[in-house]
């Protein structure tokens, strides 16, 4: 198919949906867009909550740079689409012991906090794991992150040997965070790059690090919350002349002979394609729910290498800690406790960290007067589609969850709440289990198992964070644009 103009039909409009479509489309093929829900963004989406709405997605931008480079191939400029202002206000991170530390993004700033928090040698040690992330960054960048997924031989060829083993494949990240820190608060707090792609630094390889780079190397809020990139990049594709058909499921992906011919959507309708993108995560195709062509086009994820799920407590009410920033973590008494329960026994652990977000306390906003928007979460296995946990567990979950909020000094008047655990999630991302990041990063193989763009059906393309480059809005972002040249490249 290369060179000629294609049918293209694309199943989803999360981000990296959004992106293959706008840059087919900018290459002169014909794209329809189908997207099951009433507005685009996938897990970038925000629901009504009392008298307000409130996000319930990834709550800041990295990789600016990803969706600049996007809009700057459309002739327009991210800036004139959305406001985006950079994160500066320090994240707290209460631990058991009652200390604190406020942690802010700035490198040198998160030094001399980490100094006053924990002693010199800890600060040593913090500029030591960012000289060490910076490099993973750099050294993996180009020949993993913006390329097809890589073999070992291919990635070693093009990052170099001695650069690619100095990023610790071999090694997990917890052991990496080991050799840095002394202080096991330390450990943990910068253990949550494994968290941010839903999985344990007890399995993930220390390459993983490179996460926190990226997020220690710019992040920003964006105005009206990150359903507004969705909602540019939805506007960017119709300018484009992509077909964007909200409200529309597809049901099955059709073949014949062998390589996609179309997509039968939920009314019965067949649009003809030469080719397909899914953006929708693997291990819902493997589960079927795109048809036996594309079941097949796939490997099974098994369930202990899905990724973490969540459970999640919307609240609009009234939080009285004057001086709390926007972002909180209590973390754990026993973070390798925490994690072995959630990946190894696939239970609720019984102490888990809990993240807090204030979106209304951004950058030192005073909070409103009334209700303000909160948003609780803590890690949990991804077994929505067995039922657990439970109504019961998920009830004992959310007493010690907010019994710790509260013995923290952190007091939680909610006027609406609403909660959203696996199940929820596996009812809108069917097949999953309610993973939020695709399979999980396991082992030193990770880099090389996770599904690639292309797969065993020709004429069927992947995007999203369920496939290489990995989880987060910007990896999916490059997900699409991966997608797009497998398809433009035939």
């Amino acid at each position: 198919m290369r060179g000629r103009q294609q049918r293209v039909g694309v199943i989803g409009a999360g981000i990296g949906g959004l992106v293959a479509a706008i840059l087919l489309a900018r290459q002169g093929h014909q794209v329809v867009l189908c997207e099951a829900a009433p507005a685009p963004g996938g897990k970038l989406r925000r629901i009504n909550l009392g008298t307000t709405t409130i996000e319930v997605g990834p709550a800041a931008l990295t990789l600016k740079r990803v969706f600049e480079q996007i809009f700057a191939e459309a002739g327009q400029r991210l800036s004139d689409h959305l406001k985006l202002t950079p994160r500066t206000q320090p994240v707290r991170h209460i631990f058991a012991d009652g200390s604190v530390l406020d942690l802010p993004m700035a490198a040198e700033a998160a030094e001399a906090a980490i100094g006053h928090f924990a002693g010199p040698a800890e600060a040593r040690g913090y500029r030591a794991f960012r000289a060490r992330a910076q490099a993973a960054f750099e050294t993996l960048e180009e020949p993993l992150l913006r390329r097809a997924r890589p073999s070992a031989l291919s990635l070693a060829s093009q990052a170099g040997v001695g650069r690619l083993l100095a990023t610790g494949p071999f090694t997990t990240l917890w052991e990496a965070l080991g050799e840095h820190f002394r202080d096991p608060r330390l450990r943990q707090v910068f253990a949550r790059s494994a968290g941010y792609v839903g999985s344990s630094p007890l399995q993930a390889p220390a390459t993983l690090m490179l996460v926190a780079e990226v997020e220690h190397a710019g992040s920003w809020w964006v105005e009206g919350g990150l359903t507004r990139l969705a909602l540019a990049l939805a506007r960017l594709a119709i300018e484009s002349g992509v077909d964007l058909r909200l409200d529309t499921p597809v049901a099955e992906v059709l073949a014949s002979g062998g390589r996609v011919s179309g997509l039968r959507l939920a009314g019965g309708a067949v649009l003809a394609c030469d080719a397909v993108v899914a953006n929708a995560d693997p291990a819902a195709l493997a589960a079927g729910r795109l048809g036996p062509a594309a079941a097949r086009a796939v490997e099974v994820v098994p369930v202990m290498k899905r990724s973490f799920s969540a459970l999640l407590w919307a609240i609009a009410g009234r939080l009285d800690a004057p001086g709390l920033p926007s972002e909180t973590v209590l973390h754990s008494a026993d973070a390798a406790a925490e994690y072995t329960t959630l990946a190894y026994r696939g239970r609720l652990p019984g102490d888990p960290s809990i993240t807090l977000l204030a979106p209304d306390r951004i950058e030192g906003a005073t909070p409103p007067g009334g209700a303000e928007r909160l948003l609780v979460m803590v890690h949990a296995p991804a077994r929505g589609d067995a039922g657990q946990p439970d109504a019961v567990a998920v009830a004992r979950a959310e007493a010690a969850v907010f019994a710790r909020l509260a013995a923290a000094g952190i007091a939680l008047t909610p006027d609406a709440q609403q909660c959203i655990g696996p199940a929820q999630f596996e009812a809108l991302f069917p097949g999953t289990g309610g993973a939020l990041y695709g399979p999980a990063v396991q082992g030193w193989q990770a880099t090389f198992s996770r599904p690639s763009s292309r797969t065993k059906l020709a004429g069927l393309y992947l995007a999203g964070g369920g496939t290489h480059p990995g989880a987060g809005v910007a990896m999916a972002a490059l997900s699409g644009r991966l997608a797009a040249a497998e398809v433009a490249g035939g």
